[in-house]
């Protein structure tokens, strides 16, 4: 059960030294987590990933934690009630239960509802987030942000997405988003994964400045 998994990695994860660990639990080379992701919220998510691979459901967990997470940044009523240190545990728990019955597959019930019994729901958005990128790694996605100064043309866009397609590896789907800053004057930003490549007139600007003359 994806409840009794996630209460055990947590629990190993506070506990003390020699306490094996939930990365040393051994895992069907077919339903491991895609990426090697570190931490009590990657935790949770490697435990999602891991239950809902053997069910076969990983696209209808991620559509249902991807838009319990919308509604938490979305409503300020939900967002309280996730973060509100005064309520209990178990009653946390029974109204999550409540909320989300016959919504959602029992594997986002069971990750949720013992989140809030290990009182750990307010880092909900932090645990999607890990298990998007698990989900991304799966598919294949890179992510890539271009940040300009003015909306780019289509023809603009269609370069720089072709330039960047050719930045990584074969086989690997660039998921490309767009940003509009006018501080940077003129010129491109270009975030492709965990790398930065700053082209932007601002940046030029910046770096005469720290001439000396």
């Amino acid at each position: 059960m994806l409840s009794s998994s996630i209460r055990s990695a947590a629990s190993r994860s506070v506990s003390i030294t020699g306490t094996r660990s939930f990365a040393a639990i051994p895992v069907d080379p077919a339903h491991r987590p895609p990426l090697d992701l570190h931490g009590i919220n990657a935790r949770y998510a490697n435990a999602t990933y891991i239950a809902a691979s053997k069910q076969g459901i990983l696209d209808k967990v991620e559509s249902e934690l991807v838009a319990i997470s919308n509604t938490i940044h979305q409503n300020a009523s939900f967002r309280q009630f996730f973060e509100n240190p005064t309520i209990g545990r178990t009653e946390k728990s029974s109204k999550i239960a409540q909320l989300l019955k016959g919504k959602t597959s029992p594997v986002t019930m069971n990750l949720m509802t013992t989140l809030a019994g290990n009182a750990k729901l307010i880092e909900t958005t932090k645990i999607v987030e890990a298990f998007t990128k698990l989900m991304k790694a799966k598919r294949g996605e890179v992510d890539a942000l271009i940040i300009s100064a003015e909306p780019l043309s289509k023809a603009q866009l269609d370069t720089v997405a072709s330039a960047m397609k050719s930045q990584v590896a074969e086989g690997k789907k660039v998921t490309l988003t767009t940003k509009v800053d006018p501080s940077i004057v003129g010129g491109l930003q270009v975030q492709i994964g965990d790398q930065f490549l700053d082209l932007s007139v601002a940046s030029r600007i910046d770096s005469l400045s720290r001439v000396p003359v």
